[in-house]
Protein backbone atom coordinates (compact mmCIF):
# COMPACT_ATOMS: atom_id res chain seq x y z
CA UNK A 1 0.00 0.00 0.00
CA UNK A 2 1.18 3.51 -0.83
CA UNK A 3 2.79 5.28 2.00
CA UNK A 4 0.25 7.93 3.67
CA UNK A 5 1.37 10.84 6.08
CA UNK A 6 -0.98 10.60 9.47
CA UNK A 7 -2.96 14.24 8.50
CA UNK A 8 -3.70 12.37 4.68
CA UNK A 9 -4.80 9.29 7.00
CA UNK A 10 -7.46 11.53 8.87
CA UNK A 11 -8.69 13.35 5.84
CA UNK A 12 -8.90 10.13 4.09
CA UNK A 13 -10.59 8.08 6.65
CA UNK A 14 -12.84 10.95 7.98
CA UNK A 15 -14.66 11.15 4.44
CA UNK A 16 -14.62 7.57 3.76
CA UNK A 17 -17.12 7.07 6.15
CA UNK A 18 -18.65 10.34 4.96
CA UNK A 19 -19.08 8.41 1.72
CA UNK A 20 -20.28 5.10 3.13
CA UNK A 21 -22.85 6.63 4.66
CA UNK A 22 -24.65 8.18 1.25
CA UNK A 23 -25.08 4.70 0.31
CA UNK A 24 -28.64 5.00 -1.43
CA UNK A 25 -31.39 2.98 0.03
CA UNK A 26 -32.44 -0.37 -1.64
CA UNK A 27 -35.69 0.41 -2.23
CA UNK A 28 -35.22 3.47 -4.17
CA UNK A 29 -34.24 1.18 -7.35
CA UNK A 30 -37.75 -0.92 -6.76
CA UNK A 31 -39.75 2.39 -6.23
CA UNK A 32 -37.87 4.21 -9.27
CA UNK A 33 -38.02 0.45 -11.17
CA UNK A 34 -34.05 0.47 -11.95
CA UNK A 35 -32.31 -2.49 -13.79
CA UNK A 36 -29.49 -2.74 -11.08
CA UNK A 37 -26.67 -4.20 -13.18
CA UNK A 38 -29.11 -3.71 -16.63
CA UNK A 39 -30.99 -6.52 -15.34
CA UNK A 40 -34.49 -7.53 -15.67
CA UNK A 41 -36.33 -8.67 -12.04
CA UNK A 42 -35.90 -12.44 -13.52
CA UNK A 43 -32.25 -11.85 -14.10
CA UNK A 44 -32.55 -12.07 -18.04
CA UNK A 45 -30.26 -8.75 -19.64
CA UNK A 46 -32.22 -5.32 -20.20
CA UNK A 47 -32.05 -5.65 -24.47
CA UNK A 48 -29.82 -2.57 -25.49
CA UNK A 49 -28.67 -3.88 -28.78
CA UNK A 50 -29.02 -5.90 -31.64
CA UNK A 51 -26.17 -7.93 -33.07
CA UNK A 52 -24.85 -10.59 -35.53
CA UNK A 53 -21.42 -11.68 -34.38
CA UNK A 54 -22.87 -13.83 -31.66
CA UNK A 55 -25.54 -15.51 -29.78
CA UNK A 56 -25.93 -17.05 -26.09
CA UNK A 57 -28.67 -19.38 -25.92
CA UNK A 58 -29.55 -21.08 -22.46
CA UNK A 59 -33.28 -21.18 -21.96
CA UNK A 60 -36.25 -20.64 -23.47
CA UNK A 61 -38.45 -17.62 -22.82
CA UNK A 62 -42.53 -18.37 -22.61
CA UNK A 63 -44.32 -15.05 -21.01
CA UNK A 64 -42.97 -14.33 -18.39
CA UNK A 65 -41.21 -18.01 -17.53
CA UNK A 66 -37.62 -18.95 -18.16
CA UNK A 67 -37.50 -22.69 -19.53
CA UNK A 68 -34.64 -24.48 -18.82
CA UNK A 69 -32.78 -25.14 -22.16
CA UNK A 70 -29.72 -27.10 -22.99
CA UNK A 71 -27.13 -24.06 -24.05
CA UNK A 72 -25.99 -23.13 -27.51
CA UNK A 73 -23.43 -20.45 -28.10
CA UNK A 74 -23.37 -19.23 -31.81
CA UNK A 75 -20.52 -17.87 -33.69
CA UNK A 76 -21.77 -15.29 -36.49
CA UNK A 77 -24.41 -17.99 -37.30
CA UNK A 78 -22.14 -21.49 -36.98
CA UNK A 79 -23.21 -23.83 -33.51
CA UNK A 80 -19.81 -23.52 -32.00
CA UNK A 81 -19.73 -27.16 -31.04
CA UNK A 82 -19.98 -27.90 -34.98
CA UNK A 83 -17.06 -25.13 -35.41
CA UNK A 84 -15.10 -27.26 -33.07
CA UNK A 85 -16.15 -30.52 -34.20
CA UNK A 86 -14.91 -29.31 -37.62
CA UNK A 87 -11.14 -28.10 -37.21
CA UNK A 88 -10.76 -31.30 -34.54
CA UNK A 89 -12.00 -33.77 -36.95
CA UNK A 90 -9.13 -31.97 -39.90
CA UNK A 91 -6.59 -32.41 -36.91
CA UNK A 92 -5.94 -28.03 -37.54
CA UNK A 93 -5.61 -25.69 -35.03
CA UNK A 94 -8.89 -23.11 -34.79
CA UNK A 95 -8.09 -19.89 -33.34
CA UNK A 96 -7.11 -18.34 -36.60
CA UNK A 97 -10.36 -19.68 -38.70
CA UNK A 98 -12.70 -18.66 -35.43
CA UNK A 99 -10.93 -14.93 -35.55
CA UNK A 100 -11.39 -14.55 -39.08
CA UNK A 101 -15.20 -15.62 -39.12
CA UNK A 102 -16.40 -13.51 -36.53
CA UNK A 103 -13.49 -10.55 -37.98
CA UNK A 104 -15.40 -11.37 -40.92
CA UNK A 105 -18.21 -12.61 -41.13
CA UNK A 106 -18.04 -16.04 -43.04
CA UNK A 107 -16.31 -18.70 -42.85
CA UNK A 108 -12.70 -18.71 -45.07
CA UNK A 109 -11.90 -21.39 -47.85
CA UNK A 110 -8.21 -22.90 -47.38
CA UNK A 111 -6.69 -20.44 -49.38
CA UNK A 112 -8.37 -17.41 -47.59
CA UNK A 113 -7.45 -19.17 -44.26
CA UNK A 114 -3.85 -19.51 -44.86
CA UNK A 115 -3.31 -15.72 -46.19
CA UNK A 116 -5.40 -14.60 -42.52
CA UNK A 117 -3.03 -16.96 -40.72
CA UNK A 118 -0.23 -15.93 -42.60
CA UNK A 119 -1.54 -12.36 -41.95
CA UNK A 120 -1.59 -12.52 -38.40
CA UNK A 121 1.83 -14.59 -37.87
CA UNK A 122 3.52 -11.92 -39.58
CA UNK A 123 2.41 -9.45 -37.51
CA UNK A 124 3.35 -11.02 -34.14
CA UNK A 125 6.54 -9.11 -33.56
CA UNK A 126 5.96 -5.90 -31.25
CA UNK A 127 7.45 -2.46 -32.86
CA UNK A 128 10.85 -1.40 -32.55
CA UNK A 129 12.01 -0.76 -28.83
CA UNK A 130 8.50 -1.52 -27.66
CA UNK A 131 9.26 -4.68 -25.72
CA UNK A 132 12.14 -2.73 -23.72
CA UNK A 133 10.45 1.00 -23.43
CA UNK A 134 6.98 0.14 -22.71
CA UNK A 135 6.90 -3.27 -21.04
CA UNK A 136 10.38 -4.15 -19.16
CA UNK A 137 11.05 -0.62 -18.36
CA UNK A 138 7.70 -0.95 -16.57
CA UNK A 139 6.81 -4.22 -15.45
CA UNK A 140 3.44 -4.65 -13.32
CA UNK A 141 2.23 -7.45 -11.08
CA UNK A 142 -0.70 -7.50 -12.62
CA UNK A 143 -0.33 -8.75 -15.68
CA UNK A 144 -3.86 -7.71 -17.24
CA UNK A 145 -2.83 -4.50 -15.95
CA UNK A 146 0.22 -4.55 -18.26
CA UNK A 147 -1.74 -5.24 -21.17
CA UNK A 148 -3.53 -2.41 -20.69
CA UNK A 149 -1.34 -0.10 -20.73
CA UNK A 150 0.96 -1.80 -23.94
CA UNK A 151 -2.01 -1.86 -25.85
CA UNK A 152 -3.09 2.21 -24.99
CA UNK A 153 1.27 2.51 -25.80
CA UNK A 154 0.10 1.06 -29.49
CA UNK A 155 -1.33 4.11 -29.88
CA UNK A 156 1.91 6.68 -30.04
CA UNK A 157 3.41 3.60 -32.40
CA UNK A 158 0.48 4.17 -35.42
CA UNK A 159 0.63 7.31 -37.26
CA UNK A 160 -3.21 6.64 -38.13
CA UNK A 161 -4.09 5.80 -34.65
CA UNK A 162 -7.52 8.08 -34.53
CA UNK A 163 -9.01 7.17 -37.97
CA UNK A 164 -11.78 5.26 -37.61
CA UNK A 165 -12.52 3.87 -40.87
CA UNK A 166 -13.33 0.09 -41.30
CA UNK A 167 -10.23 -0.17 -43.23
CA UNK A 168 -8.03 1.12 -40.57
CA UNK A 169 -10.19 -0.60 -37.80
CA UNK A 170 -9.72 -3.89 -39.78
CA UNK A 171 -5.74 -3.06 -39.74
CA UNK A 172 -5.60 -2.07 -35.59
CA UNK A 173 -7.14 -4.96 -35.28
CA UNK A 174 -5.53 -7.67 -36.72
CA UNK A 175 -2.80 -5.79 -35.39
CA UNK A 176 -3.82 -6.20 -32.07
CA UNK A 177 -4.98 -9.96 -32.16
CA UNK A 178 -1.25 -11.10 -33.48
CA UNK A 179 0.85 -8.71 -30.83
CA UNK A 180 -1.59 -9.27 -27.94
CA UNK A 181 -0.01 -12.70 -27.22
CA UNK A 182 3.39 -11.51 -27.53
CA UNK A 183 2.17 -8.48 -24.70
CA UNK A 184 0.73 -10.94 -22.60
CA UNK A 185 4.00 -13.54 -22.76
CA UNK A 186 6.38 -10.81 -22.79
CA UNK A 187 4.61 -9.12 -19.08
CA UNK A 188 4.09 -12.32 -17.80
CA UNK A 189 8.34 -12.63 -18.25
CA UNK A 190 9.02 -9.37 -16.59
CA UNK A 191 6.97 -9.75 -13.65
CA UNK A 192 8.61 -13.03 -12.88
CA UNK A 193 11.95 -10.87 -13.14
CA UNK A 194 11.23 -8.25 -11.65
CA UNK A 195 8.77 -9.12 -8.81
CA UNK A 196 9.32 -13.22 -8.45
CA UNK A 197 13.39 -13.20 -8.73
CA UNK A 198 13.25 -15.24 -11.98
CA UNK A 199 15.10 -15.73 -14.57
CA UNK A 200 13.94 -13.32 -17.81
CA UNK A 201 13.51 -15.14 -21.19
CA UNK A 202 12.42 -13.35 -24.38
CA UNK A 203 11.23 -15.73 -26.83
CA UNK A 204 10.31 -13.97 -30.45
CA UNK A 205 7.54 -15.32 -31.33
CA UNK A 206 7.35 -17.52 -34.70
CA UNK A 207 5.39 -16.18 -37.90
CA UNK A 208 4.61 -20.14 -38.80
CA UNK A 209 3.11 -21.26 -35.70
CA UNK A 210 -0.39 -21.10 -34.22
CA UNK A 211 -1.38 -18.94 -32.00
CA UNK A 212 -1.77 -21.45 -29.20
CA UNK A 213 1.93 -22.66 -30.18
CA UNK A 214 3.25 -19.71 -29.52
CA UNK A 215 1.81 -18.58 -26.40
CA UNK A 216 3.39 -22.05 -25.00
CA UNK A 217 6.74 -21.54 -26.50
CA UNK A 218 6.74 -17.38 -25.56
CA UNK A 219 5.76 -18.54 -21.63
CA UNK A 220 8.19 -21.60 -21.14
CA UNK A 221 11.83 -21.17 -20.53
CA UNK A 222 12.51 -23.95 -22.81
CA UNK A 223 10.59 -22.86 -25.45
CA UNK A 224 9.23 -26.78 -25.42
CA UNK A 225 5.50 -28.08 -26.00
CA UNK A 226 3.78 -31.39 -26.92
CA UNK A 227 1.25 -30.99 -29.80
CA UNK A 228 -1.77 -32.08 -27.96
CA UNK A 229 -0.83 -29.35 -25.33
CA UNK A 230 -1.13 -26.67 -27.81
CA UNK A 231 -4.36 -27.88 -29.11
CA UNK A 232 -5.85 -28.21 -25.63
CA UNK A 233 -5.28 -24.50 -25.46
CA UNK A 234 -6.14 -23.86 -28.47
CA UNK A 235 -9.89 -24.43 -28.12
CA UNK A 236 -9.63 -22.50 -24.56
CA UNK A 237 -8.75 -19.79 -27.19
CA UNK A 238 -11.76 -20.41 -29.41
CA UNK A 239 -14.48 -21.27 -26.55
CA UNK A 240 -13.31 -17.80 -24.80
CA UNK A 241 -13.47 -15.77 -28.02
CA UNK A 242 -16.96 -14.46 -28.20
CA UNK A 243 -20.18 -14.71 -26.19
CA UNK A 244 -22.55 -12.34 -27.37
CA UNK A 245 -22.76 -8.50 -26.99
CA UNK A 246 -23.84 -8.57 -23.25
CA UNK A 247 -21.26 -9.34 -21.25
CA UNK A 248 -19.21 -6.53 -19.11
CA UNK A 249 -16.21 -6.34 -21.65
CA UNK A 250 -17.60 -6.62 -24.65
CA UNK A 251 -20.68 -4.08 -23.70
CA UNK A 252 -17.98 -1.76 -22.31
CA UNK A 253 -16.06 -2.02 -26.44
CA UNK A 254 -20.17 -1.11 -27.46
CA UNK A 255 -20.02 2.17 -24.71
CA UNK A 256 -16.42 3.35 -25.72
CA UNK A 257 -16.74 2.83 -29.40
CA UNK A 258 -19.82 4.79 -29.94
CA UNK A 259 -18.29 7.40 -28.36
CA UNK A 260 -15.91 7.75 -31.51
CA UNK A 261 -12.60 6.59 -30.07
CA UNK A 262 -9.68 5.03 -31.01
CA UNK A 263 -9.30 1.14 -31.80
CA UNK A 264 -6.50 1.19 -28.63
CA UNK A 265 -8.44 3.40 -26.09
CA UNK A 266 -11.76 1.01 -26.77
CA UNK A 267 -9.71 -1.88 -26.61
CA UNK A 268 -7.78 -1.11 -23.34
CA UNK A 269 -11.00 0.01 -21.62
CA UNK A 270 -12.26 -3.52 -22.46
CA UNK A 271 -9.20 -5.42 -21.09
CA UNK A 272 -9.96 -3.17 -17.19
CA UNK A 273 -13.27 -4.34 -17.91
CA UNK A 274 -12.48 -8.03 -17.68
CA UNK A 275 -9.66 -7.65 -15.16
CA UNK A 276 -12.54 -7.16 -12.94
CA UNK A 277 -12.80 -10.57 -10.77
CA UNK A 278 -16.39 -10.41 -11.51
CA UNK A 279 -15.73 -10.68 -15.02
CA UNK A 280 -13.06 -12.04 -16.12
CA UNK A 281 -11.36 -13.82 -12.65
CA UNK A 282 -14.16 -16.74 -12.28
CA UNK A 283 -11.50 -19.49 -13.39
CA UNK A 284 -9.13 -18.38 -10.15
CA UNK A 285 -11.88 -18.54 -7.70
CA UNK A 286 -12.93 -22.28 -8.93
CA UNK A 287 -9.32 -23.32 -8.59
CA UNK A 288 -9.24 -21.40 -5.19
CA UNK A 289 -12.33 -23.28 -3.87
CA UNK A 290 -10.51 -26.76 -5.45
CA UNK A 291 -7.51 -26.46 -3.51
CA UNK A 292 -9.91 -26.12 -0.24
CA UNK A 293 -11.65 -28.80 -0.93
CA UNK A 294 -9.17 -31.14 -2.01
CA UNK A 295 -7.27 -29.87 1.65
CA UNK A 296 -10.87 -30.54 3.30
CA UNK A 297 -11.90 -33.94 1.47
CA UNK A 298 -9.67 -36.98 2.41
CA UNK A 299 -11.56 -39.25 0.35
CA UNK A 300 -11.85 -37.32 -3.45
CA UNK A 301 -13.53 -40.23 -4.92
CA UNK A 302 -16.30 -40.92 -1.66
CA UNK A 303 -19.31 -39.19 -3.18
CA UNK A 304 -20.94 -38.96 0.91
CA UNK A 305 -17.31 -37.42 1.75
CA UNK A 306 -17.17 -35.03 -1.07
CA UNK A 307 -21.22 -34.27 -0.81
CA UNK A 308 -21.27 -33.07 2.74
CA UNK A 309 -18.37 -30.75 2.19
CA UNK A 310 -20.40 -29.42 -0.82
CA UNK A 311 -23.36 -28.74 1.42
CA UNK A 312 -21.24 -26.68 4.17
CA UNK A 313 -19.80 -24.33 1.10
CA UNK A 314 -23.71 -23.77 0.18
CA UNK A 315 -24.57 -23.57 3.74
CA UNK A 316 -21.92 -20.68 4.17
CA UNK A 317 -20.41 -22.56 7.05
CA UNK A 318 -17.42 -23.72 5.13
CA UNK A 319 -14.94 -21.92 2.28
CA UNK A 320 -15.29 -18.12 1.79
CA UNK A 321 -18.92 -17.76 3.93
CA UNK A 322 -19.93 -16.73 0.15
CA UNK A 323 -22.34 -20.01 -0.13
CA UNK A 324 -21.39 -20.05 -3.61
CA UNK A 325 -20.09 -23.45 -6.13
CA UNK A 326 -17.82 -21.31 -8.20
CA UNK A 327 -18.18 -22.73 -11.81
CA UNK A 328 -20.99 -24.02 -11.42
CA UNK A 329 -24.27 -21.74 -12.91
CA UNK A 330 -24.60 -19.34 -15.11
CA UNK A 331 -26.41 -16.08 -15.89
CA UNK A 332 -27.68 -17.37 -19.34
CA UNK A 333 -27.01 -21.03 -19.13
CA UNK A 334 -29.18 -23.35 -17.49
CA UNK A 335 -29.30 -27.16 -18.27
CA UNK A 336 -25.83 -27.16 -19.84
CA UNK A 337 -22.72 -24.92 -20.99
CA UNK A 338 -21.84 -26.13 -24.01
CA UNK A 339 -18.37 -24.78 -23.84
CA UNK A 340 -17.97 -26.75 -20.53
CA UNK A 341 -19.12 -29.93 -22.46
CA UNK A 342 -16.38 -29.12 -25.27
CA UNK A 343 -13.14 -28.64 -23.06
CA UNK A 344 -14.75 -31.45 -20.67
CA UNK A 345 -14.02 -33.89 -23.82
CA UNK A 346 -10.27 -32.51 -23.38
CA UNK A 347 -9.65 -32.02 -20.22
CA UNK A 348 -10.10 -35.94 -19.45
CA UNK A 349 -7.84 -36.82 -22.34
CA UNK A 350 -5.25 -34.35 -20.99
CA UNK A 351 -5.80 -35.37 -16.75
CA UNK A 352 -5.23 -39.10 -18.21
CA UNK A 353 -1.87 -37.74 -20.00
CA UNK A 354 -0.59 -35.49 -17.14
CA UNK A 355 -1.14 -38.48 -14.32
CA UNK A 356 -4.27 -36.64 -12.73
CA UNK A 357 -7.00 -38.63 -13.81
CA UNK A 358 -8.11 -38.90 -9.66
CA UNK A 359 -8.05 -34.45 -9.32
CA UNK A 360 -10.32 -34.44 -12.67
CA UNK A 361 -12.85 -37.39 -11.59
CA UNK A 362 -13.09 -34.90 -8.21
CA UNK A 363 -14.06 -32.22 -10.41
CA UNK A 364 -16.92 -34.77 -12.11
CA UNK A 365 -18.02 -35.63 -9.35
CA UNK A 366 -18.59 -32.52 -7.80
CA UNK A 367 -20.47 -31.56 -11.46
CA UNK A 368 -22.81 -33.88 -11.17
CA UNK A 369 -24.12 -33.97 -7.16
CA UNK A 370 -24.04 -29.92 -6.69
CA UNK A 371 -26.94 -29.28 -8.84
CA UNK A 372 -29.31 -31.11 -6.64
CA UNK A 373 -27.49 -30.08 -3.57
CA UNK A 374 -28.49 -26.36 -4.84
CA UNK A 375 -31.78 -27.09 -5.10
CA UNK A 376 -31.83 -28.83 -1.84
CA UNK A 377 -30.53 -26.32 0.25
CA UNK A 378 -31.10 -23.05 -1.38
CA UNK A 379 -34.74 -24.14 -1.95
CA UNK A 380 -34.78 -23.89 -5.47
CA UNK A 381 -36.16 -25.01 -8.30
CA UNK A 382 -33.31 -23.28 -10.30
CA UNK A 383 -31.33 -25.70 -13.03
CA UNK A 384 -27.74 -24.94 -12.35
CA UNK A 385 -24.78 -26.64 -14.73
CA UNK A 386 -21.27 -26.35 -14.99
CA UNK A 387 -19.74 -23.52 -16.83
CA UNK A 388 -16.75 -23.30 -18.85
CA UNK A 389 -15.05 -21.56 -15.87
CA UNK A 390 -15.66 -24.86 -13.61
CA UNK A 391 -13.09 -26.93 -16.35
CA UNK A 392 -10.88 -24.13 -17.71
CA UNK A 393 -8.61 -23.38 -14.83
CA UNK A 394 -8.12 -26.69 -14.57
CA UNK A 395 -7.17 -27.44 -17.75
CA UNK A 396 -4.17 -24.23 -17.50
CA UNK A 397 -2.95 -25.75 -14.45
CA UNK A 398 -2.33 -29.40 -16.11
CA UNK A 399 -0.36 -27.20 -19.13
CA UNK A 400 1.70 -25.92 -16.19
CA UNK A 401 0.58 -22.21 -16.98
CA UNK A 402 0.27 -20.07 -14.05
CA UNK A 403 -3.09 -18.57 -12.04
CA UNK A 404 -1.76 -15.14 -13.08
CA UNK A 405 -2.56 -15.67 -16.40
CA UNK A 406 -5.77 -17.00 -16.35
CA UNK A 407 -7.38 -13.95 -17.42
CA UNK A 408 -4.75 -12.53 -19.37
CA UNK A 409 -5.62 -15.96 -21.42
CA UNK A 410 -9.17 -14.60 -21.59
CA UNK A 411 -8.35 -10.96 -23.17
CA UNK A 412 -5.99 -13.09 -25.51
CA UNK A 413 -8.54 -14.73 -26.60
CA UNK A 414 -11.57 -12.67 -26.42
CA UNK A 415 -9.82 -9.70 -28.26
CA UNK A 416 -11.40 -10.92 -31.76
CA UNK A 417 -15.01 -10.49 -30.13
CA UNK A 418 -14.08 -7.31 -28.74
CA UNK A 419 -12.24 -6.21 -32.21
CA UNK A 420 -15.44 -7.66 -34.27
CA UNK A 421 -17.90 -5.63 -31.98
CA UNK A 422 -16.44 -2.43 -32.04
CA UNK A 423 -17.00 -2.62 -36.47
CA UNK A 424 -19.97 -3.49 -35.50
CA UNK A 425 -20.78 -0.32 -33.19
CA UNK A 426 -19.12 1.97 -35.69
CA UNK A 427 -21.49 0.81 -38.64
CA UNK A 428 -24.40 0.49 -36.76
CA UNK A 429 -24.51 2.43 -33.61
CA UNK A 430 -24.50 6.08 -35.11
CA UNK A 431 -25.46 7.74 -31.09
CA UNK A 432 -23.39 7.55 -28.41
CA UNK A 433 -24.85 5.22 -25.58
CA UNK A 434 -25.52 7.12 -22.73
CA UNK A 435 -28.27 5.81 -20.45
CA UNK A 436 -30.12 7.56 -17.76
CA UNK A 437 -29.72 7.86 -13.78
CA UNK A 438 -32.32 9.47 -11.45
CA UNK A 439 -30.85 11.73 -8.90
CA UNK A 440 -32.53 10.70 -5.19
CA UNK A 441 -30.75 13.77 -3.56
CA UNK A 442 -31.85 16.12 -1.25
CA UNK A 443 -31.83 19.91 -2.41
CA UNK A 444 -29.89 21.85 -0.51
CA UNK A 445 -29.00 25.55 0.06
CA UNK A 446 -25.54 26.89 -0.93
CA UNK A 447 -23.95 27.88 2.60
CA UNK A 448 -21.20 30.53 2.20
CA UNK A 449 -17.65 29.45 3.27
CA UNK A 450 -17.58 31.77 6.36
CA UNK A 451 -20.97 30.09 7.69
CA UNK A 452 -20.70 26.54 7.24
Amino acid sequence: MVEITPLEREFLEKYSKHIMRKKIPMEYYSKYNVKRGLRNSDGTGVLVGLTEIGEVHGYIKNDEDKIPDHGKMIYRGIDLQDLVKGFQSEERFGFEETAYLLMFAELPNKEELESYTRLVGENRLLPPNFTEDMILKAPSNDIMNKLARAVLASYSYDDDADDTSILNILRQSTSLISRIPTMMAYAYQAKRHYYDGKSLFLHAPEPDLSTAENILRMIRSDKEYEKFEAEILDLCLVLHAEHGGGNNSTFTTHVVSSTGTDTYSAIAASIGSLKGPLHGGANNKVMSMMDNIKENVKDWSNETEVSEYIKKILRKEAYNGTGLVYGMGHAVYTLSDPRAILLKEQAVKLAEKKGLLAEYHLYELIEKITPDLFCDIKNTDKRISANVDFYSGFVYSMLGIGRELFTPLFAVSRITGWCAHRLEEVVNGGKIIRPAFKSVSKRLNYTPLGER
